[in-house]
C-alpha cells in the first residue's frame, strides 16, 4: 500500500504499512460513500430536463388556450396552470442545487486559483465547505423547518388546521412546494458532504492521481 503513495526507492517500516493500509481503506470505503450520494444527485439533476420540457410545454398550452380563449370568448386557462408552471420552474431550480456543485458548475471569480495545484485546491475547497457551506446548509434546514410545517397546517400549539394554499383563485396548495426548500437543502448537504470527503482524499493523498482525475474540478487547467 506504502508504495503507491512514498517517494520513488523509498522503503517504508512494517508498522507504517499497516497505518496506510487502514488510512486507504478507510478512505476507500468514504469515497464508496461519496460515490453513492453522487450517483443520487446525478440522477436527480439529470431528470430535471423533463422539468423543463414539462415547463415549456405547460406555457405553450397555456398561451395558446389564451388566445383561443380570447377569440371564441370562453376562458380556457386558470391559475392552476400558471402556479403549475412556476411550481415546475422552483423545482428545477431546487434540485439543481446539488447537482451544481457535484459538477462544479457555480460561479468563482478568481485570478489565482484555477492555475493552483490539486492539492492546493482541494484545501481552500475544503475549508469553505466545512465553515460555510454545511454550516449554512444545516442553519437553512433548521429555519425553514418550522415555516414548512406551518405551511402543512401544523400550528405553533401543536394542533393541526389546514394546509396553507394559493390566495389567487383556483389556486394550488403552498405546503408542498415550500416542502421542497428542506428537500434542496438536505441534497446540498448531502453533496457537500460527498465534496468534503473527496477533498480530504486529495489533501491527505490517499486517493491515486488516477482516482483524483475523475473529481470533475481537480481536472488539470487548460493553458493557452
Amino acid at each position: 500500500m506504502y508504495a503507491a503513495y512514498a517517494p520513488k526507492g523509498a522503503t517504508a517500516p512494517a508498522g507504517d504499512c499497516v497505518h496506510v493500509g487502514k488510512m486507504e481503506y478507510g478512505m476507500q470505503a468514504l469515497l464508496r460513500f461519496s460515490d453513492a450520494i453522487d450517483a443520487v444527485n446525478e440522477w436527480i439533476g439529470s431528470k430535471t430536463a423533463y422539468i423543463v420540457m414539462a415547463m415549456i410545454a405547460i406555457g405553450f398550452v397555456n398561451v395558446l388556450a389564451r388566445y383561443i380563449g380570447r377569440f371564441i370568448g370562453i376562458r380556457l386557462t386558470s391559475n392552476v396552470i400558471i402556479e403549475l408552471q412556476w411550481y415546475l420552474f422552483s423545482i428545477m431550480f431546487f434540485l439543481g442545487f446539488a447537482y451544481i456543485l457535484k459538477h462544479n458548475l457555480n460561479v468563482r471569480v478568481d485570478f489565482w486559483y484555477a492555475n493552483w495545484p490539486a492539492r492546493r485546491r482541494a484545501l481552500i475547497d475544503l475549508a469553505g465547505t466545512l465553515l460555510f457551506l454545511i454550516p449554512f446548509c444545516i442553519l437553512a434546514v433548521i429555519v425553514t423547518f418550522s415555516p414548512v410545517m406551518f405551511s402543512w397546517g401544523r400550528l405553533p400549539n401543536g394542533n393541526w388546521s389546514t394546509w396553507e394554499v394559493s390566495p389567487d383563485p383556483d389556486g394550488l396548495p403552498r405546503a408542498p412546494i415550500k416542502s421542497m426548500i428542506i428537500v434542496a437543502f438536505v441534497l446540498l448537504l448531502l453533496q457537500a458532504i460527498s465534496q468534503a470527503i473527496k477533498y480530504i482524499a486529495i489533501v491527505t493523498s490517499t486517493v491515486r492521481a488516477e482516482q483524483a482525475a475523475q473529481i470533475e474540478e481537480y481536472h488539470a487547467p487548460v493553458v493557452e
